[in-house]
């Protein structure tokens, strides 16, 4: 039974994997911390758990020393401690922030404003997006869990982009994602009475993810990639829904691309492609670790539409971290993560 922990288990990725950590077959719960709460109970935090989950939230480096698999569910610059703690204690780090996501330092503090990790922890680092790199993450200690954005983006487009079929300049992402995107914080726009009714983009091509999209479309593409990402803070909690525009290559046909999705795709559980005519809805993936993706072209302009949905705290998140725990861990990929998304 493998021994797992979570440092940040009271923010609302910390408790989607405490839901999913609880009923994995191969892992146990073991031990969990939080800043905030440290010395509270879980159940004492969130009710839900009463009886079901009543560990004492104790101190990060307790968990590291208890436990096989850390999963750390903090802010961007809190993570190299952790890292570092995990390598001398020989226990595997699964970093659902941002600091190990991006290979560039000076691309990371650019963009995040801080100082990036050493270049001895950063180096040991694999970025965690299960379908694409299984092997590497199989091989390391420290894996980057992916972005719930740059998950939605990247499962779209891999295939059109590994087979040369679109083109890598000029792809437009329009992103839309649930409140819980945003963290357990509370700020001015997530106030009920400001997200409620209404609907509005953020950040506009100036969101923190663009960077490790680029990263990530670039090495699927085999050189530069150039992206207009534009996220849009929905009225729901959960969910991601991302349409995806690119310029599909000379005589390229949408039977072509739908094939070449079929095969990459045909042995990944929780990648599922829709048949044609049929378009993907974040209301079909809620709760669960699946990706749905649907395709469109537009023949006028010549452009291939992606359709691609998350949700944005599992497969987005707490999810996609253990099947990489899974893969680590030579476990199938669908070990305990077989959830079942909800029919209405």
């Amino acid at each position: 039974m493998i021994k797992a922990g979570i440092i940040g288990a009271t923010g609302y990725a910390g408790v989607e994997l405490v839901r999913i950590l609880l009923t994995h077959p191969e892992a146990e719960l073991t031990a969990v911390s939080s800043v905030s709460f440290e010395g509270q109970t879980l159940s004492d935090i969130y009710p839900s758990l009463r009886g079901i989950a009543d560990l004492i939230l104790g101190d990060a480096d307790e968990v590291i020393q208890k436990c096989d698999v850390v999963f750390a569910a903090v802010p961007a610059g809190i993570s190299e401690d952790i890292a570092r703690k995990c390598v001398q204690n020989g226990t595997v780090l699964i970093d659902l922030g941002a600091d190990f996501r991006l290979e560039d330092p000076q691309v990371y503090e650019t963009w995040y404003g801080k100082t990036a990790p050493e270049e001895a922890l950063l180096s040991r680092a694999v970025y965690g997006l299960s379908e694409l790199f299984a092997d590497k993450i199989a091989a390391t200690d420290i894996i980057a869990n992916p972005g719930c954005y740059p998950t939605s983006v990247a499962l779209g487009l891999a295939p059109a982009l590994c087979n040369g079929l679109v083109s890598a300049d000029r792809i437009v992402i329009d992103s839309k994602s649930g409140v819980t995107g945003a963290g357990r914080k509370l700020t001015q726009n997530t106030h009920y009475a400001e997200l409620n009714e209404g609907f509005g983009p953020y950040k506009i091509a100036a969101h923190r993810h663009t960077p490790e999209i680029e990263q990530t479309l670039s090495i699927l593409a085999g050189k530069a990639a150039r992206v207009t990402f534009v996220p849009h803070l929905l009225p729901v909690n959960r969910g991601i829904i991302s349409t995806v525009y690119a310029d599909l290559c000379e005589g390229v046909t949408l039977e072509q691309v739908y094939n070449a999705y079929q095969k990459m795709y045909e042995n990944m559980p929780f990648v599922r492609l829709l048949p044609l005519g049929k378009t993907a809805n974040l209301h079909d993936v809620r709760c669960s670790n699946y990706c749905d993706i649907s395709l469109h072209a537009d023949e006028h302009a010549g452009k291939l539409i992606v359709v691609s949905t998350i949700d944005n705290m599992v497969k987005g998140a707490a999810g996609q971290a253990v099947q990489n725990m899974n893969i680590r861990f030579g476990l199938k990929q669908t070990c305990g993560l077989m959830m079942i998304p909800p029919a209405f």
